[in-house]
């Protein structure tokens, strides 16, 4: 059976709660801590806490996020508290190296991990004093390179967001069936397929009705068919480009553990829109879709390979779905980097986004 775990604001707020607990005790620093979760508690394991100064102290604990896909799995987070008299506010949160910043610099700590630290700590925290927690992620800053989260404007490291403590496994066809459900929900016959989390963002951002947005994992190609069967007129699919290039391949479940040939597919598209064969083994050669793209920027030809890309997309799209549902389904594309930029669409995502705003 499938083990549930805990995201991550629960553990750094565990630590920050053990390094608090250690100030104000004259005891050797907690084994594990009894968080609230809002409404359920639990009981989170203390890796290692220390006392730095007689007003501060470091506390770690390891993430467990439970049998899921999760690249934070084993991550270590520190918080370092410190105690201090009284200032305006009794509890201040802090970004240290790993944790995420916003564009604006406040550290990227959303409403449910907000309400944690607040409810864990502030019963504990002195009358007189204030403490600061500076919540440090050691390898953040590298495992944000593997997320989508400067699209959504956190840069420097990971965020602490979420609605839930939990963290509870679902299984491939239980995620399935939970989209394509998603799916049937909707009644409007003009839909935005969002690739990604942040295509939602970039979706709110373009003006799109949120009714029509429809979120589906690595299964673009099932729900593609899906949205055919049940009579939709048109899907205007939206991604990263590093992910949804991969249906110009005809790939259609996008999961990187089924296949990843995204930078031969963008290698082929520099070659078909008139790049040399040099630039196409330089892309061929890149480490990621990013740098990759970042070649083509420089070298003149990125407009031309990613709108070719889309056009290919869409033509591919049309044409799984037509096999598979035998329906007519119109589909235009729209490729943004990492930041959430638009770097190619084709003329029918050009003409569906126009409908759409006009609606």
């Amino acid at each position: 059976m499938a083990r549930s775990g805990y995201t991550l604001p629960v553990f750094a707020v565990a630590a920050a709660k053990a390094a608090l607990l250690h100030l104000l005790t004259p005891s050797d620093p907690p084994s594990s801590v009894e968080l609230d979760l809002l409404p359920t508690t639990a009981q989170i394991p203390i890796q290692q806490g220390a006392r730095l100064q007689p007003n501060s102290a470091l506390a770690i604990t390891l993430s467990d996020p439970g049998d899921n896909l999760d690249l934070t799995r084993h991550t270590p987070l520190w918080a370092w508290v410190q105690l201090q008299p009284r200032q305006d506010q009794p509890l201040v949160l802090q970004a240290g190296e790993g944790l995420g910043k916003t564009l604006q610099g406040e550290a990227a700590i959303y409403s449910y991990a907000r309400r944690l630290f607040a409810a864990n700590l502030l019963p504990l925290i002195p009358p007189e004093q204030t403490a600061i927690v500076t919540i440090i992620l050691p390898e953040g800053r590298q495992l944000a390179q593997r997320t989508s989260n400067a699209a959504f404007g956190i840069i420097e490291g990971l965020a602490l967001l979420g609605t839930s403590g939990i963290s509870q496994p679902l299984s491939v066809a239980d995620h399935f069936e939970a989209l394509r459900q998603e799916l049937q929900s909707r009644q409007q016959s003009r839909l935005v397929f969002c690739i990604g989390s942040n295509g939602k963002q970039v979706a709110e951002r373009l003006g799109l009705d949120s009714a029509a947005i429809v979120s589906t994992g690595n299964w673009i190609g099932a729900l593609l068919v899906q949205a055919g069967s049940q009579g939709a007129e048109s899907v205007l699919l939206l991604g990263y480009q590093g992910k949804l290039v991969k249906l110009a391949g005809g790939i259609f479940n996008t999961s990187s553990h089924l296949a990843d040939a995204k930078l031969e597919i963008i290698s082929a598209a520099v070659i078909q829109t008139g790049g040399d064969l040099t630039l196409a083994q330089a892309v061929l050669a890149a480490q990621t879709a990013d740098a990759a793209y970042k070649l083509l920027i420089d070298a003149g030809r990125a407009d031309a390979v990613f709108s070719a890309l889309a056009a290919q997309i869409s033509h591919r799209a049309t044409a799984y779905v037509q096999k598979y549902a035998n329906t007519l389904l119109t589909i235009g594309t729209v490729l943004f980097d990492r930041q959430g930029q638009l770097i190619g669409q084709d003329a029918t995502a050009q003409r569906l986004l126009e409908a759409a705003r006009s609606s």
